[in-house]
């Protein structure tokens, strides 16, 4: 073993200490008292020493925090601590019903509070007070320490398993290497990236010809997951910590000169805490005895959220007790003792450039503005729907109007206001048609009675009897391969096929007849129409376009019955008790099955179809049950909508878009940007064979 003098060891260790205290000036105080090229050069030196000496380099080096090959992948990780997000609300009469529930559960925690013998009686006794923090809009973290030292960086993945960062975390000069304390530690917090960062690599891209981010959350969640710690370095993200999972509570023989700690018993106190330690924290946080000042606070954010250099959208509000946090616990997917207050949505000004009218497939006619197109909420948009004529009037919206838009998240752009103070006197009036192109008949359109709607008069028009079969064909529905648009239109113009059962009828002779129609391809739509024989209730009653029935109400529509020959017979009192099912949708599903053309309908596909039989479980007691999906690229054993299928019948829940809320993304073949947004943000990501498994196919 190689000898080291002693006075190298000496020389290593002042400068290890030495280049601590000038990291934590500069990036957890930002109070620096040396400049970047002294501690570079300090940093070299010891780089130097330990390149010469080997066996001193310890995994809390300054020297440590960017080194190493770059990694292939990432590992996983089971984080000790279940890790969950908070339920949003939007105004202040949602943040009234929040603490009306947090007082309810008080209340009602009794003797069931907390394991250390608290009851509702010292439950009441406790001041109830809220601590309010900035919301940073970056990538959640988890930082794990044992004895003082940095062990793990992870982030949050699916709440129970994360994905292993360490490297990349240890870039991040925010995150000491080393704590104040000898304590073992769990801590969460924000990782984020300044907008001077962003806006500098953003020029920096544009000028290489390359793709700019769209924000600084996606460079955040994008930089901590490259697979070269050096590429997350040169990023320079940043970080503020809120929150301690666990803290080492007691110390046998205090051997080790481990320290003894506690969690602290206010989450204001926590903060003060995570900063002792030498932690991060963001100093814009304010208790509250009310949520009147509550309310204050986050109008004060509302104004000055622009003013800092990092991104917030909205803040956060706290039970400040552990005491009371501990007795309220948690929902399946949120703590009931906090919540997240958001901002209002992201608003721009555009043109719209045209109002145009469109016809679905149940005849409803929706007006549609064209415009000018715009970035909003980090997409470009170029549509916004206007609902119906109220909508139009209400706004007073005209086509060359400039209006202010908005876009919260991934739902589809509003049109919240005209600007009328910009109006030119040149803009138009929309006014509903009596005709409308795509209609039956003469295409003739009506109010619909009791409601804003238009639709056509004639509802089997060619037009619309088409868009009736695109959706009965389409994965959503009965999931026909090779049924596509244009084989449908060929099928209709030969007069093969003027009903849905129609479709079932078919024999080899008919097609082999059509133009372009080879045997290969006539045996294939053959073998497609044989499979899509065996179908789910959800689908098949999503495909018969009932008006105001879709994808995810029929799926609790079926739900809730079980059988067709139920729903059928079911009065508008038996659908409205479906949760998420009001008047209109139960009249108008009532009314659908009322027409005895209509039942004949379903009549005659049943000769054809045979629909599974719905087993029905206590949704705590479904395996997917709290979990939410989102599927891109395309699966080899199994349809899109078959997964989504599968999902929903182990209790998940399936969605369209990847947010934070996103549990997992499942990756098939030749991924979307759906895949890249799920690594940005952490999601977890499941190959189609993790996906199989995972719901026992």
């Amino acid at each position: 073993m190689e000898k080291i003098p002693e006075s190298v060891k000496d020389r290593v260790k002042k400068l290890k200490g030495l280049l601590e205290k000038h990291r934590y000036l500069y990036h957890v105080l930002d109070k620096p008292e040396i400049t970047d090229e002294a501690y570079d050069s300090l940093l070299k030196e010891l780089e130097q020493l330990e390149g010469h000496h080997p066996a001193l380099i310890t995994p809390d080096s300054p020297s440590q925090r960017v080194g190493g090959e770059p990694l292939r992948e990432f590992k996983k990780v089971k984080h000790e601590v279940r890790q969950w997000s908070y339920d949003d609300v939007f105004d202040f009469a949602e943040l009234e019903k929040w603490e009306e529930k947090v007082k309810n559960f008080i209340r009602k925690a009794g003797a069931k509070t907390g394991g250390d013998g608290t009851n509702e009686g010292d439950l009441q006794k406790i001041k109830l007070e809220y601590c309010c923090e900035l919301k940073i809009d970056g990538l959640k973290m988890i930082l794990k320490y044992k004895d003082g030292v940095f062990m793990e960086g992870a982030t949050r993945g699916d709440g129970e398993i994360g994905e292993d960062v360490t490297h990349n975390t240890k870039t991040i000069q925010s995150v000491p290497l080393t704590l104040g304390k000898k304590v073992d530690l769990i801590a969460v917090g924000e990782v984020w990236i300044s907008k001077k960062n962003l806006k500098k690599i953003n020029a920096e891209r544009k000028a290489e010809g390359e793709a700019e981010f769209a924000n600084s959350r996606n460079l955040a969640a994008g930089s901590i997951r490259q697979l070269d710690p050096k590429m997350t370095a040169s990023r320079r993200l940043d970080s503020f910590l809120y929150d301690i999972d666990l803290v080492g509570r007691k110390v046998e023989g205090g051997g080790g000169g481990k320290t003894s700690a506690k969690m602290p018993e206010t989450q204001a106190d926590e903060l003060e805490f995570l900063k002792e330690l030498g932690f991060k924290t963001n100093p814009y946080f304010k208790v509250f005895d009310s949520i009147a000042g509550v309310q204050k606070f986050y109008e004060e954010w509302t104004k000055r959220r622009h003013s800092l250099d990092y991104d917030l959208d909205g803040i956060v509000i706290k039970i400040n007790s552990r005491k009371i946090q501990e007795a309220l616990g948690f929902t399946g997917k949120s703590p009931r003792w906090g919540v997240a207050y958001k901002f209002p949505a992201e608003q721009v000004t555009t043109v719209v450039e045209d109002i145009v009218l469109q016809v679905g497939r149940t005849g409803v006619v929706t007006p549609v503005a064209h415009l000018k197109p715009v970035t909003v909420a980090g997409s470009k948009v170029s549509r916004a729907t206007l609902h119906n004529e109220d909508e139009i009037k209400r706004l007073d919206v005209r086509i060359g109007d400039t209006v202010i838009l908005q876009k919260a998240g991934d739902v589809i752009p509003d049109i919240v206001s005209v600007v009328k103070d910009l109006r030119t006197g040149k803009e138009k009036a929309f006014v509903f048609p009596d005709k409308v192109e795509g209609c039956g008949g003469d295409g003739r359109i009506e109010r619909i009675p009791g409601q804003a709607a238009w639709r056509c008069v004639e509802k089997d028009s060619g037009e619309l009897l088409r868009r009736k079969f695109y959706y009965f064909a389409s994965k959503k529905c009965l999931n026909i391969d090779g049924l596509g648009p244009k084989i449908i239109d060929l099928l209709m113009e030969n007069n093969l096929i003027s009903s849905f059962d129609d479709l079932f009828t078919l024999t080899r002779g008919d097609l082999l007849a059509l133009p372009r129609f080879g045997e290969k391809s006539v045996d294939n739509l053959l073998v497609s129409l044989g499979k899509a024989r065996k179908t789910t209730l959800p689908r098949f009653l999503a495909g018969l376009s009932i008006d105001q029935v879709g994808e995810e109400t029929a799926y609790d529509i079926a739900m809730h019955f079980g059988s067709i020959k139920k729903i059928s017979e079911a009065g508008v009192a038996d659908f409205e008790n479906i949760n998420g099912v009001g008047p209109v949708v139960a009249q108008s599903i009532t009314q659908w099955f009322a027409k005895k053309k209509n039942l004949e309908l379903v009549e005659k596909l049943l000769k054809y179809i045979i629909l599974e039989k719905i087993e029905k479980s206590a949704p705590s007691a479904l395996p997917l049950a709290g979990k939410s999906f989102v599927l891109t690229g395309t699966l080899s054993k199994m349809s899109r909508d078959d997964a989504h299928g599968r999902v929903r019948e182990l209790g998940g829940d399936v969605s369209s878009s990847v947010s934070a809320k996103t549990s997992f993304v499942i990756a098939g073949e030749n991924p979307g940007s759906k895949l890249e947004k799920a690594r940005e943000l952490g999601v977890k990501v499941l190959s189609e064979e993790e996906f199989l498994k995972m719901v026992s196919f």
